[in-house]
């Protein structure tokens, strides 16, 4: 009988369950249900809907149910920084704000009131962005004190969902190093730290590494949906399950994970906390096993996705790609900018950053787009230069994984700006490795090495040569 293993994999603008199984030693793959996603303006502060969203995933479930296709396991990844606080009775604590509002405006200054940005990247390894957890849970304390004082629990968004599904609490590694609240050495809570900073320290639960089993399915669960389920963490963070699914070995491999973000890297077996580091804006993501995710996060596809939103023409991805292959703009624009992090319109953002920087202006769509995806492969072939530069290791290859290896142009002209040879694939790279790691607990691959091998053979990769 054939056996089956669901990854549920949420994004910022979609989520969707996704069913995989292994027939002639590959890896088979199966979208069966998908829905929208957003921030939801709710008196003025963005917010996720994780009501609607948990409605979401019991649909998906349902359609299992409907096809046929029972899992063995599952588990939920999604975007990471963003939490929940649950009271006594395990009741929300306010709006679940998303990671794009500007409630953390000034509180990086109220966290180095109490500790330095280079102390605290010291004891953390994690960039500094003003979306991290640190500077979210520092704005829940200076704007409602009551709630920091009153949460019992604090769960990152995948965390609670499977909470709700087992009635088991459980705070994923992966995820869980996005709230710069880590120590690196210990891959546990810094609690110096969170009581250095007034955090309430009874809500940070202890840290569980991806394969860990939650629980099965409650049996309110089990009824509505039709069918009992294991849960077992993967990644949760879908970068962290994102890059388990680049199908290589080499250990000195940068990688791609190129979505609404790009975040552009290495796995190494140890934190870079120094300063050189830090001043480079690299960030040390909790990854498998242990692994280090040295990693700088790009604004990546989001510009794409934002400007598309505003054309006037009804156009797709790939012919967004094509019109922008054709133009000869030299505009460049630095897409690490906070002007473009959440601008009322991403071309005004875009037009007026290259009219300042004295550039010409893009009008058309497809130099707009040719401006955003130049942008985006300078970005790479700097990233790669710093990489190098920290590291003192050359690189051959570099592998994009996610959406965004769909994207021919980008590709090519990744390989242009960087020198490298491009390997691209596989497209559902999350869901592919949050099930790696059921498949993985399941004991159908022995190792990480076997699943990424088995990962190369099973889904399409295109190259693009330097």
């Amino acid at each position: 009988m054939e056996k089956y293993y669901l990854a549920i994999d949420i994004g910022a603008s979609s989520g969707r369950h996704m069913l995989a199984s292994v027939a002639d030693g590959k890896m088979q793959l199966e979208e069966i249900y998908r829905f929208p996603n957003g921030m939801d303006n709710v008196n003025g502060t963005l917010c996720w809907d994780v009501k609607r969203l948990f409605t979401e995933i019991k649909n998906g479930l349902k359609k299992c149910k409907e096809l046929g296709k029972i899992p063995v396991s599952m588990g939920i990844d999604t975007w990471a920084v963003d939490y929940v606080l649950l009271d006594k009775d395990d009741r929300i604590l306010g709006d679940t704000v998303g990671y794009r509002d500007s409630r953390t405006d000034g509180m990086d200054q109220k966290v180095y009131e109490v500790i330095s940005q280079s102390a605290l990247y010291e004891r953390t390894g994690i960039q500094k962005q003003m979306f991290n957890t640190i500077y979210q849970l520092m704005a829940v304390k200076e704007q409602h004190p009551e709630y920091m004082e009153q949460a019992e629990s604090l769960l990152m968004i995948p965390d609670y969902f499977q909470f709700l599904l087992t009635g088991v609490k459980k705070m994923e590694y992966t995820n869980a190093t996005s709230t710069q609240l880590i120590d690196p050495k210990t891959n546990d809570w810094d609690y110096e730290l969170i009581e250095m900073l007034g955090y309430n320290r009874k809500m940070f639960r202890p840290v569980s590494m991806p394969g860990t089993v939650v629980g099965n399915f409650t049996k309110e669960i089990q009824e509505e949906v039709g069918f009992d389920c294991k849960v077992v963490l993967p990644a949760t963070h879908d970068t962290g399950s994102a890059v388990l699914s680049v199908p290589t070995n080499d250990d000195n491999a940068i990688y791609i994970s190129s979505g609404t973000w790009s975040l552009m890297g290495i796995e190494r077996k140890e934190a870079d906390c120094s300063m050189a580091s830090m001043q480079a804006n690299f960030t040390n993501e909790g990854g498998y096993d242990h692994r280090f995710r040295f990693l700088k996060n790009i604004m990546g596809l989001w510009m794409i996705q934002s400007v598309k939103k505003e054309f006037e023409e009804d156009l797709s991805f790939a012919e967004i790609c094509e019109r922008a292959s054709k133009e000869t703009i030299d505009s460049i624009v630095d897409c690490n900018d906070d002007c473009f992090l959440a601008p009322q319109s991403m071309i005004k953002a875009v037009q007026d950053f290259c009219r300042a920087t004295g550039q010409t202006v893009p009008q058309t769509v497809g130099e707009i787009a040719a401006v955003i995806y130049n942008s985006l492969g300078k970005c790479y072939g700097d990233t790669v230069k710093e990489i190098e530069a920290i590291t003192g290791n050359t690189y051959d290859t570099i592998y994009v994984v996610g959406g965004g290896a769909n994207a021919g142009y980008l590709n090519e002209l990744t390989a242009k700006y960087t020198g490298k040879n491009v390997s691209a694939g596989p497209t559902e790279a999350t869901a592919i490795g949050n099930i790696t790691v059921q498949m993985l607990h399941d004991g159908v691959f022995a190792s990480l090495p076997e699943a990424r091998t088995c990962i190369g053979e099973s889904f399409d990769i295109k190259w693009y040569r330097r």
